[in-house]
């Protein structure tokens, strides 16, 4: 009789325990737990000071922890792991100087799995000319520039630190659907905003935090099935002054 061996679930995408970051005498974040599997777009959400950025960068591996652990897909950060996560930061990262099409030949060389062809579409499909000096270009430019060069990688895990945040409303979905067409299901995304509405639509699962804490960790279908309300008047119940 041929004997069962039962399947082992692979590992989760992202794993963090018990993750706490102090700056000084003040907890920026303080035990954070969660694990994200494969396939899923999660929603980060609180208002600014809540945590949310420095998660982000410790998962990135550009910021460490005061205590806990975190691995992606198995792996403690360091060259493994960061080979694995295409991060967006909340600031512009590359140099004014250089042209569009520069920067995409910088990546291309950088980074072993980027998508030239990939970042090439989504850049005519934002209107963004190729071979303008990125002096030249505006604010929410910029920021599309950098989100097609991150999204053009093909990475397990995208961190997306306020995406939208310096676009105007008009731009926001535009640039929300070319994220979720470039996205591929064995991936996971975790996008960080405070532009709820916005987001909504796109999310599979959210994540609160407040004062580095996290309230709740759920399916955006908690909310409106269980609660009766929108995520985003969720939220805004939630965090009420």
């Amino acid at each position: 009789m041929e004997a069962f061996e039962p399947q082992v679930p692979p590992p989760p995408l992202l794993e963090c325990r018990d993750l706490t970051k102090h700056f000084g005498a003040t907890v920026a974040l303080d035990r954070f737990a969660a694990a994200i599997p494969a396939g899923r777009v999660v929603g980060l959400l609180g208002p600014n000071g809540s945590g949310k950025t420095t998660l982000l960068k410790m998962i990135a591996g550009v910021a460490h922890p005061t205590s806990g652990s975190l691995r992606v897909c198995g792996f403690e950060v360091g060259p493994e792991s960061k080979a694995l996560v295409s991060y967006l930061p909340e600031r512009p990262y590359f140099s004014r100087s250089m042209r569009v099409r520069e920067m995409i030949a910088y990546f291309a060389d950088f980074y072993a799995d980027f998508d030239a062809a990939l970042a090439h579409d989504m850049l005519a499909r934002l209107g963004v000319p190729e071979d303008a000096p990125c002096s030249a270009l505006s604010k929410g430019t910029v920021e599309k520039v950098q989100l097609t060069l991150v999204m053009a990688r093909r990475a397990p895990l995208y961190l997306l630190d306020e995406p939208i945040g310096g676009v105007d409303p008009a731009a926001r979905e535009f640039i929300l659907q070319t994220v979720i067409r470039a996205y591929r299901p064995q991936s996971s995304i975790i996008l960080s905003t405070h532009l709820v509405r916005d987001v909504e639509a796109f999310l599979d699962d959210f994540i609160l935090l407040r004062y580095g804490q996290m309230l709740l960790h759920a399916p955006v279908a908690y909310v409106t099935q269980e609660k009766g309300t929108t995520l985003d008047a969720f939220f805004r119940e939630e965090f009420r002054c």
